[in-house]
């Protein structure tokens, strides 16, 4: 639920201990974190000012927040490591109300770029992440990997890891970065490690035979 402040700032308490890293040192270690969505995708942690070692932080790494009184936030990239617990988190902190789920399939899979079939699979590992539409990862042997050229291209996902690209190149045409997958994950999202995934925002995606629509999404 918002926070009841004037401008309904979301403020959530969490049960996790949280620390942030900084040049080799704890500078910040919690039990009484809040969670703050300044951004709608994912919260920030607040923590209370009494648990953070601000003669350890340079002042420009530190920001208060005139609806949460009483606690700083660390600015994340310049931190050397967080914690939830004894977990490495990573990009931001995770929301505790985006859930993934993954799960086995024998449905019929077929990706088509310009016409081209590049991949067919009946033994797809299918993504159901909250707010984000169904995503289809394959195995390569199912995929036209000839097809497929790696770029230079990295993304970074707290639920999954560090994604690699592909690019497309069907009949002289390239299409760049349509293609990801995770070389290894996070524990939690171990069932796709080294399969490949297309975004269905970009490409027909047949399942069943039955051609997909294009999702809506940030990635359309």
């Amino acid at each position: 639920m918002p926070s009841p402040t004037t401008n309904a700032l979301r403020v959530e308490p969490t049960a996790k201990r949280v620390r942030a890293v900084y040049a080799g040192d704890t500078v910040a270690d919690s039990t009484d974190v809040k969670l703050v969505w300044e951004k709608p995708y994912y919260p920030t942690y607040y923590f209370p000012a009494t648990d953070v070692d601000l003669d350890a932080i340079p002042g420009r790494l530190v920001r208060e927040h005139r609806e949460v009184p009483g606690h700083v936030r660390l600015r994340w990239g310049e931190m050397d490591a967080w914690f939830e617990e004894d977990e490495e988190v990573f990009v931001h902190a995770k929301d505790p109300y985006k859930r993934i789920d993954i799960l086995r399939s024998s449905r019929h899979v077929r990706v088509e770029v310009d016409g081209v079939t590049i991949a067919d699979s009946r033994q797809p590992t299918l993504l159901f992440e909250t707010g984000l539409p169904v995503r289809y990862y394959l195995p390569k042997t199912d995929v036209r990997m000839d097809l497929l050229v790696p770029t230079d291209t990295e993304t970074r996902c707290p639920y999954k890891g560090t994604a690699s690209y592909y690019a497309v190149e069907v009949d002289g045409s390239r299409h760049d970065d349509l293609v990801w997958w995770y070389p290894t994950t996070v524990h939690e999202s171990a069932r796709i490690a080294g399969l490949v995934c297309f975004y269905n925002e970009k490409v027909d995606l047949y399942v069943d035979e039955v051609l997909q629509g294009r999702p809506d999404s940030p990635f359309a």
